[in-house]
């Protein structure tokens, strides 16, 4: 078994900006409000975390945030003693933490729990390496791989007790949603139209999109926040794309929101009637939302992201077609894709078609994520199965 208050270090190195300490801040929360441990998240890019959480200070080295120590991680340098070193350490994707902490590690008795926490994906060989052991070549520890995935093989989604519930109430009010959106300015003919919360990497097709729904029959208010797509979304506007800036061409609406904290995030994904989302954070939440999502991948080398995505399409929705196309095209994942235009405004129309079958396949998608259990409930359920196994 654990101690009742044990201590835990998470350590994360910023790659996609917001995504990868999005994923971080939300699971340090959780363990420290739902599992009641000592959290120490380390990080070593204050301003993008900043940017999710406004209370974060940016030249503090330490600072304490709904429970959670924020340590600022700013080399590899460093002398750790045993006193210095969690019950469980997790590195987030693989990064390297101080090798002095390493060395601490190894003195401390019993051993603290070592993980990777790995990036999301449903490929098949996902299952075969959750929670596989890695010896350290030199030291007498052991680090085992922690899976997030969409199986009862792996360790499940990020996902908080109160998610369902809270979500749900914020939904059921009509004048809760619109007070919400109307801080921003959305106004009540913007509410009623076809919302798009869009959230994606620079190179995303956003322009083709743009004057698909503007010559569109229906009406639609694109809500997108600052700071993204903003060659694109300053075109259109014809003014610094800030938050509060706003213009309509045509059946197209488009509004510059703040960047928000996450709670607020999960209530802009809750309006909205589809959502573009970007990375591995904001995909996650786009499912529990239950609404149309499109999930543009952090590229990667070799283009293995492509087999990512081909991957989850297989797992989420083999037999919906406008969501495999769409989500292929806006990922510039087509074959054919260099020699042939994209029907932009077909492909719209036909996501729009089969909504019915994709709000029932959402549906059906969180009851079977659900069941898989959530990642922080996993991690520590398997954590307490290792610190049972006595130490050699």
């Amino acid at each position: 078994m654990l101690p009742t208050r044990s201590s835990l270090a998470l350590f994360c190195k910023v790659v996609d900006n917001y995504g990868d300490i999005g994923i971080c801040w939300r699971l340090a929360r959780q363990l420290t409000q739902e599992h009641h441990l000592a959290v120490s998240l380390w990080v070593d890019d204050l301003r993008s975390f900043q940017r999710l959480c406004p209370e974060v200070a940016l030249e503090a080295d330490v600072q304490q945030i709904a429970g959670v120590t924020i340590r600022q991680w700013r080399d590899q340098d460093g002398v750790f003693a045993v006193r210095d070193v969690a019950d469980i350490v997790i590195e987030f994707f693989g990064c390297d933490i101080p090798p002095g902490y390493i060395a601490a590690m190894a003195q401390c008795r019993p051993r603290p729990l070592w993980f990777n926490l790995e990036g999301l994906s449903a490929e098949q060989w996902v299952e075969d390496c959750h929670t596989l052991p890695s010896p350290h070549p030199r030291l007498s520890l052991t680090k085992h791989f922690f899976f997030p995935g969409f199986t009862a093989r792996t360790g499940g989604l990020l996902r908080e007790a109160a998610l369902d519930i809270e979500r749900d109430a914020f939904q059921a009010g009509r004048s809760e949603l619109a007070g919400f959106l109307g801080q921003f300015g959305v106004t009540p003919a913007e509410i009623v139209s076809t919302k798009v919360s869009l959230f994606c990497y620079p190179h995303a097709p956003v322009r083709a999109l743009f004057d698909a729904w503007q010559a569109g029959a229906e009406p639609v208010t694109c809500l997108v926040p600052e700071g993204v797509a903003v060659e694109t979304v300053e075109g259109f506007l014809g003014v610094r794309a800030a938050a509060g800036a706003v213009q309509t061409q045509g059946a197209l609406t488009v509004r510059v929101l703040p960047f928000v904290a996450q709670r607020d995030y999960d209530k802009i994904l809750w309006a909205c009637d589809v959502n573009v989302v970007r990375g591995e954070d904001s995909f996650v939440r786009a499912q529990w939302a239950g609404k149309p999502f499109v999930w543009h991948i952090y590229p990667q080398d070799k283009n293995l992201h492509r087999v990512k995505l081909k991957a989850f399409l297989q797992a989420y929705a083999p037999d919906i077609d406008s969501v495999t196309a769409f989500s292929l095209h806006w990922n510039g994942a087509v074959a054919d894709e260099a020699n042939c235009a994209t029907d932009w405004p077909a492909m719209w129309r036909a996501l729009q078609d089969d909504r019915a079958a994709i709000a029932l396949r959402a549906t059906t998608w969180q009851q079977e994520m659900l069941a898989n259990g959530d990642l922080a409930g996993n991690l520590m359920r398997f954590a307490a199965v290792l610190r049972s196994v006595p130490e050699d």
